[in-house]
């Protein structure tokens, strides 16, 4: 795995992840992470990446990691950090996996980036803030309610909601799947992907609740939506209103599964990716 800074036009640094350099033989797949996790490539997919030939590339949303904060971003700027680099790896097209807001990532560049996405694949993705006709907040958990109401009143009042304990509301299959191979994600998450501040969750909730800057119903590439029933963190109404809006998309829910058990569909979403390959 190499990890590189890349260096922006406006001065900024993106703090970026290949796993496997050079390689052309290898399907591109971009991972967007979750909110608020670095970008490392999820290494609980790593056997099923080299059994489908899957070389991921990924980087540290601007304030988490290694990458320079950008105060006001919003879900459309993250083709352009995605634009260059890809284009300083020599990468023409691709395909996106996120999870969570990293889902919300991956569908706002697919939207901007048109033929040169081949597939995007989402587990857990929100919903635009504005989307008509969908009750965003309802079946949140109070803690995502009060922290997405924070963000949605600007920039200050969530960064002050930071220091209010987080619930997520973890229910005993959640921590099962803990302790197992997605237990990586405390690896990479909170503290670890914030050690210069809270950067990078305030400004991804903030992103949330402000217009994407691009319409999800200009995504054209093959387009799958995962999500659990039970999940209470991205209820799944926000897929169904995805796939009511995304002409090009699939909706595959499962029930019963949360926020943190539909992981265990991630291996199928990507060999899903694997057969769009264009």
């Amino acid at each position: 795995m190499d990890e590189i800074d890349f260096r922006l036009p406006d001065g900024r640094v993106l703090h970026g992840y290949d796993s496997a350099p050079g390689a052309t033989d290898r399907l591109v797949v971009v991972w967007h992470h979750g909110t608020p996790n670095l970008g490392t490539p999820p290494a609980p997919l790593a056997a099923a990446s080299e059994r489908l030939g899957v070389r991921w590339v990924s980087f540290d949303r601007p304030g988490y990691g290694g990458s320079t904060p950008a105060p006001g971003r919003t879900v459309a700027d993250v083709a352009a950090d995605l634009t260059a680099v890809l284009d300083t790896l020599g990468i023409g097209s691709f395909a996106q996996l996120g999870y969570s807001g990293g889902g919300t990532f991956a569908l706002g560049a697919t939207a901007l980036l048109g033929d040169r996405v081949t597939a995007v694949a989402t587990l857990a993705a929100l919903a635009p803030y504005d989307a008509p006709g969908l009750d965003w907040y309802d079946g949140m958990i109070p803690s995502g309610v009060a922290s997405l109401r924070a963000a949605a009143s600007g920039r200050e009042a969530r960064a002050r909601n930071e220091l209010v304990e987080y619930d997520p509301e973890f229910t005993e299959t959640d921590l099962a799947m803990f302790g197992g191979p997605w237990g990586w994600l405390g690896s990479v998450a909170g503290d670890k992907a914030m050690p210069n501040g809270p950067d990078g969750a305030v400004d991804d909730d903030c992103s949330y609740v402000l217009p994407w800057g691009c319409d999800p119903a200009g995504i054209t590439a093959p387009t799958l939506l995962v999500h659990g029933t039970a999940d209470r963190i991205v209820p799944c109404a926000h897929a169904r209103w995805l796939a009511a809006h995304v002409p090009s998309a699939t909706l595959d829910t499962h029930e019963n599964l949360s926020h943190i058990t539909i992981l265990a569909q991630a291996e199928s979403a990507l060999e899903w990716i694997r057969t769009h390959r264009g």
